[in-house]
């Protein structure tokens, strides 16, 4: 799948606003990155909150975040990131995102990868 470089920047822009927003307990910012079936699936910005502070809590609360590429996920583009959490534990997460159908695009899951586990990238 072909990316250009003004795609790959927004996918940038919009995975830091929210985690961002994360830092900032801006629930509803961080909601508004949500594709709409993830925004579906939670029903609202607390539950999306909750499960993420669960689950993802090295996205919810990092220590730093490198950018490190694009891959494909099931025909969607992803970004590679690694996190640091605050314990300096490293993980590298997959930002799977979506386009709509105002150009715009959201993030439509995310998920760990072990750190040693090569991705092809793009």
């Amino acid at each position: 799948m072909y990316l250009s470089e003004y795609d790959k920047s927004e996918i940038r822009r919009i995975i830091e606003t929210q985690l961002k927003a994360f830092q900032e307990d801006n629930e509803i910012k961080a909601f508004g990155f949500a594709s709409p079936k993830i925004q579906e699936q939670f029903g609202t910005a607390e539950n999306f909150i909750r499960m993420v502070k669960t689950q993802y809590h090295p996205v919810y609360r990092p220590r730093a975040i490198m950018f490190r590429g694009f891959t494909t996920v099931n025909h969607f583009p992803a970004q590679i990131l690694v996190i640091m959490d605050q314990e300096g534990n490293l993980t590298q997460v997959v930002y799977v995102m979506q386009h709509q159908r105002d150009r715009t695009w959201r993030i439509h899951g995310c998920f760990f990868v072990p750190i040693d586990e090569t991705l092809n990238q793009l």
